[in-house]
């Protein structure tokens, strides 16, 4: 993938407009951490739906049964909207 020199700014540029100063020092590492993977992955030409997919997961990978919860939900819409489309009789 090419490299885009203009966007490897960017994601200092997008915090510092849209997002407070870190008020902790766990807030201020977070901040740093996600500011220099966003950067990695510019340089590397990763697109933005693949980072945000990625850092979705590893956020929900670190919350011990979040996935299965989530998971759960969205079984339990999907029985809804088939129960809705009259395509399931609700017992």
């Amino acid at each position: 993938m090419q490299h885009h020199p203009t966007l490897a700014a960017e994601p200092q540029a997008i915090e510092a407009e849209t997002v407070e100063a870190p008020r902790t020092p766990w807030q201020a590492e977070v901040s740093k951490l996600l500011t220099q993977a966003a950067a990695l992955c510019v340089e590397h030409g990763v697109d933005l739906d693949t980072f945000m997919k990625g850092a979705w997961s590893a956020y929900v990978e670190s919350r011990p049964g979040m996935r299965e919860h989530l998971e759960e939900m969205q079984l339990r819409d999907q029985l809804e909207e088939i129960r809705q489309s009259g395509r399931m009789a609700e017992a």
